[in-house]
């Protein structure tokens, strides 16, 4: 009932303010029916509107006012009136008090339990506002200080034990298990989950131990470790890992999980012996994020229809291309999730099992007692299945079976390391796999990359100077991809020059670490197989030669692809030349 009332009052402001069309609200509502959602849940997850509109329009429709706490710093004893597990549950931040009252900051102005239970915890009268999503996000890691001043106080504290006689050498369990070493280690994983960072790498050098994270691709600093704590961080890291202890001359792999109420994180670890110690490189794989869409992958509307129309053919090959941390693993388990009905038997042969999914049949290459890609498809192919993902094609045995496997009736998706779509062919053709069997099985092959978005808080338009202009000319064909975007509609050369294009840049602010990205989008190419394309492999065609059919069938480059997003506001020009340029 009060989700109704919500609707309600939230449809009414909508078309009062118009904001969204009648025409809009019914799709919503439509949706709604079958969904089960509540109107602005809906609007989120079909980006109709920003968080920032969405909830302004929720305020107006309760008659209460807005709040936006992304760039705020709160006072911690007015954060602290409200725990933190509230905050977590129920969406509801305190920001500003006085003698009497308590301004709070909430999603659901009508969760009136939760406003009853915080006037009486505080014995203050809450006022409320409305704010957004990521507000109430940007409030969570308030709570928790700063990384450095955390680390250096528990670091801190182990210094002073041992100065006041704690006995220095100690058995390694007993180490990881000293309560400094525990909370070290806690904070750092909490720290890179919080900062959405994908890869912990904790470094010795002589005197001390570096800790970066990985963040949208790019290696940043965190935190420098005094080296008396190295050792008991390796082995608390160990423990957790379920390896070896006493072992400090040989690499070691292993792998934890951490589940909280809002994140269920595995860590892959890998612990390799340099001339100061034992590195350790700690991969973070969030099991509970979704599943992307094709649509949510960024691919431009043409490439996006010919990769729909080889996912829907019933066998052949799917190549995607590109090197380590391309996307290529998302692209795949994106597919395999669209592909994965009752009807159909899917098995994988990965090196290693990165995400878990329901009714696919998963295998992790294991060359020591003999497990490799070649063998695991071997064994796969007497599974009868209709659709086999090899997490890798690396070798020609492997190359072999997998075509052999396409050309009887599978469907089999791969990745493979070359550094664009068209010459994965020519590289197939060099493994020892014949031209005739490349030709006839392959649907097609996508190379990518990713690039980082620009921070959407701190975005700024910008006109290229006629200097920058002459420098970008220096790496790229200006006029030619210009006539690219004006065909692919992103500019119009009969009204604008490429002094007066506005490209887009992020300043740096508070939401994104000062660097102006916040999160990482794909650039793609994509080949389809095509007769002509087809003819042209048969005839033993150089790399240039096949490239140049495929741009004649309209294929577009990454670059080209970079540069429409980066026209878009999506990403940057820099950023773009980045990741296609290296």
């Amino acid at each position: 009932m009060r989700a109704q009332t919500e609707n309600t009052k939230l449809r009414e402001t909508l078309l009062k303010d118009k904001i969204l069309s009648e025409a809009q609200i019914k799709v919503l509502e439509k949706k709604l029916q079958t969904t089960g959602k509540t109107l602005t849940e809906q609007i989120l997850e079909d980006r109709l509107l920003s968080e920032q509109i969405l909830f302004e329009a929720v305020a107006n429709s309760y008659g209460v006012p807005f709040v936006d706490l992304s760039n705020e710093t709160i006072r911690r004893d007015i954060l602290e009136l409200v725990p933190e597990p509230i905050v977590q549950v129920h969406q509801v931040v305190a920001f500003e008090r006085d003698e009497s009252t308590v301004k709070l900051a909430m999603l659901d102005p009508t969760d009136l339990q939760t406003l009853e239970f915080i006037e009486k915890k505080t014995g203050l009268t809450p006022e409320v506002h409305v704010t957004t999503q990521s507000s109430v996000q940007s409030v969570l890691k308030q709570y928790h200080k700063g990384l450095k001043a955390e680390l250096k106080e528990i670091s801190g504290a182990k210094n002073k034990d041992e100065e006041e006689g704690a006995p220095k050498e100690k058995d390694l369990k007993q180490l990881a298990e000293d309560l400094p070493v525990v909370r070290i280690v806690d904070t750092l994983l909490e720290y890179a989950i919080l900062e959405g960072a994908s890869d912990i790498h904790i470094e010795p050098l002589e005197k001390e131990t570096i800790v970066r994270y990985r963040i949208d691709g790019v290696l940043r600093e965190v935190m420098n470790l005094p080296k008396n704590v190295h050792n008991g961080v390796i082995a608390r890291i160990k423990i957790l890992s379920n390896l070896k202890l006493d072992e400090h001359r040989l690499p070691q792999d292993g792998r934890f999980k951490i589940t909280t109420a809002e994140h269920k994180v595995a860590f892959r670890v890998s612990i390799l012996p340099i001339y100061d110690g034992e590195k350790i490189v700690l991969r973070l794989l969030d099991e509970s994020a979704k599943v992307l869409t094709l649509e949510q992958l960024g691919m431009q509307p043409k490439p996006l229809e010919i990769l729909k129309r080889a996912i829907s053919k019933p066998h052949g090959i799917i190549y995607v291309t590109g090197p380590t941390g391309s996307g290529k693993t998302t692209t795949l388990y994106t597919i395999v999730n669209i592909l994965n009905t009752p009807s159909v038997n899917i098995s994988t042969i990965e090196d290693p099992v990165e995400y878990r999914m329901q009714r696919v049949n998963q295998t992790q290459v294991s060359p020591k007692i003999g497990l490799t890609f070649a063998a695991g498809l071997r064994s796969l192919l007497r599974q009868d299945p209709n659709i086999i993902m090899v997490g890798e094609i690396r070798d020609k045995e492997t190359a072999e079976i997998a075509n052999h496997a396409a050309m009887t009736g599978h469907i089999v998706l791969t990745t493979l390391h070359t550094n664009d779509a068209v010459t994965t062919l020519p590289r197939l053709a060099k493994m020892g796999v014949p031209n005739f069997l490349i030709a006839s099985t392959t649907n097609l092959v996508m190379a990518q990359r990713l690039v980082r978005k620009i921070c959407v808080h701190c975005v700024e338009s910008y006109t290229l100077t006629k200097k920058q202009i002459e420098e970008l000319g220096q790496q790229i064909n200006v006029s030619e991809l210009l006539q690219i975007l004006d065909h692919e509609g992103a500019v119009d050369l009969k009204k604008q020059n490429m002094e007066e294009l506005l490209f887009y840049r992020g300043k740096g602010c508070k939401q994104c670490n000062d660097t102006g990205y916040k999160g990482r989008i794909g650039i793609y190419e994509v080949v389809e197989m095509t007769d002509e394309i087809a003819q042209r492999i048969l005839d033993n065609a150089s790399t240039s030669e096949l490239t140049k059919t495929a741009i004649a069938q309209g294929m577009l480059t990454m670059l080209q692809d970079g540069f429409i997003k980066a026209k878009s506001g999506i990403t940057s020009i820099e950023e773009v030349l980045r990741v296609t340029q290296e």
